[in-house]
């Protein structure tokens, strides 16, 4: 079910606007598809906030246009890395029982047999849903789950009405053994040895560069004396 928004069309644009616009607790937004020049809107922000909230990545609103009814799928959504407030929102114009191709998070659940360790190798599957009816996230459950494990994109769950487009032989999660202390221990140990053996060869390298700038500045300097006592010998023998 999308929730319902009331929007403003606005007619400022740039950086300037656009802080005016959140300084009113509101939420620049563009709607593009469709063939149609994109609708320039500002969106309440708490509203809006709470709608992307309860309808995850894939969101679908309503938005009410002065009176005009547009269903929009959220596309990409801007946050301030700092404040964490949403900045702002493209959004893509769709209608009611058009399929859609969205990327649905994969959600993992459940304990898996004693001394495993469970790896999701794709955190979302391409999928074409109904616009109206995309799912909100697919849930993969590894409920003792034995080492080997594996699940790949065509054991996935889908809801009636979704198509993967996903290549079906995709890993999304790997079951594996879990890793003792002394293996951990053992693969840092490797790694610092590694870094060790690549910071000893890259001093080696730079001394031997040194070295060979060394050479060629006292190559230079004997060559500059040389010819400097070939020319003081010219002149006394002209003298």
């Amino acid at each position: 079910m999308a929730e319902k928004i009331t929007a403003e069309k606005r007619t400022e644009f740039g950086k300037g606007a656009a802080r005016r616009i959140r300084r009113e607790h509101k939420i620049p937004a563009v709607v593009y598809g469709h063939g149609n020049d994109p609708i320039h809107l500002s969106l309440p922000g708490h509203d809006t906030m709470m709608a992307l909230k309860h309808g995850g990545a894939n969101a679908l609103l309503e938005l009410d246009i002065d009176g005009d009814s547009q269903l929009a799928l959220t596309k990409q959504v801007q946050i301030d890395p700092i404040r964490r407030v949403l900045e702002h929102i493209d959004f893509v114009a769709v209608r009611r029982g058009e399929k859609v191709t969205v990327d649905v998070p994969v959600h993992v659940f459940g304990d898996a047999a004693p001394e495993t360790l469970v790896v999701t190798e794709h955190s979302t599957v391409q999928v074409e849903a109904e616009a109206t009816n995309i799912p909100e996230r697919i849930e993969v459950s590894v409920e003792g789950a034995a080492i080997g494990t594996q699940i790949h994109a065509s054991d996935l769950l889908l809801p009636e009405g979704t198509t993967l487009l996903t290549d079906g032989e995709a890993l999304v999660v790997n079951v594996t053994q879990q890793q003792t202390a002394e293996q951990l221990e053992s693969e840092l140990a490797e790694a610092e040895a590694e870094a060790g053996i690549v910071h000893e060869e890259g001093e080696e390298a730079a001394e031997g560069a040194a070295a060979v700038e060394g050479a060629a500045e006292r190559e230079t300097a004997e060559g500059e004396t040389a010819a400097a006592d070939g020319g003081a010998a010219e002149g006394d023998s002209a003298e």
